[in-house]
């Protein structure tokens, strides 16, 4: 096996096209800009695979290069099977929340430990999640991805998953800034605007 190239991490993350390394992937991930890999669903065919792409990036780079996913439960969970458990979308929380606020900070918190351990032993390094839009009920995209509609329910369960992360060692990533609210479109595929006067906002 060679030994991995000395190189800074640099500022982007990008992603691979399958599950296995191309020589134009590796070529690619030995640029200086790069400085992680974002995995999706088309990455995974298995634990033992995710294993051994995860190994081949980790093995080009010294520092490796960060290894990061959107995985965080419900819909939006990239790898689902053989040694990976279904994790809850968060508004399940949230309704847990109305109910009991303390068994839903547990279960918040467990559903971090378990997100965390499970990709880290897959040698992941680090979710995109968790997703601190408010649940408006107005934005497609957000959905089910969100805790709650109250700021407060939002913020209590955020860190309690946070805190479920942190114990395995992994950090979080909250996401969205300035966050989808009130509007209707994805931004993934559109430009979102909220038309709401300033007041209102």
């Amino acid at each position: 096996m060679t030994q991995p190239i000395h190189r800074p991490r640099g500022p982007v993350m990008i992603d691979v096209a399958g599950t296995a390394l191309t020589d134009e992937e590796r070529e690619r991930l030995l640029d200086p800009l790069v400085g992680g890999v974002i995995l999706f669903a088309r990455n995974y065919i298995g634990s033992d695979q995710l294993r051994a792409l995860t190994a081949e990036i980790r093995a080009l780079r010294d520092p490796a290069l960060i290894i990061a996913v959107d995985h965080e439960g419900g819909r939006v969970q990239r790898f689902r099977s053989d040694g990976f458990t279904r994790l809850p979308a968060m508004r399940s929380l949230g309704a847990l929340w109305e109910r009991d606020h303390l068994a839903a900070l547990d279960a918040a918190r467990a559903t971090g430990f378990v997100l965390a351990a499970e990709l880290l032993a897959h040698g992941v390094d680090l979710s995109f999640t968790p997703v601190l839009d408010l649940d408006y009920g107005c934005c497609s995209a957000i959905g089910n991805r969100a805790f709650h509609r109250d700021p407060q329910a939002v913020a209590a369960l955020a860190q309690a998953l946070c805190a479920g992360m942190a114990e395995t060692g992994m950090g979080c990533v909250g996401k969205h800034f300035p966050g989808h609210g009130f509007v209707e479109a994805d931004s993934h595929h559109d430009v979102p605007v909220d038309e709401r006067d300033f007041d209102t906002l």
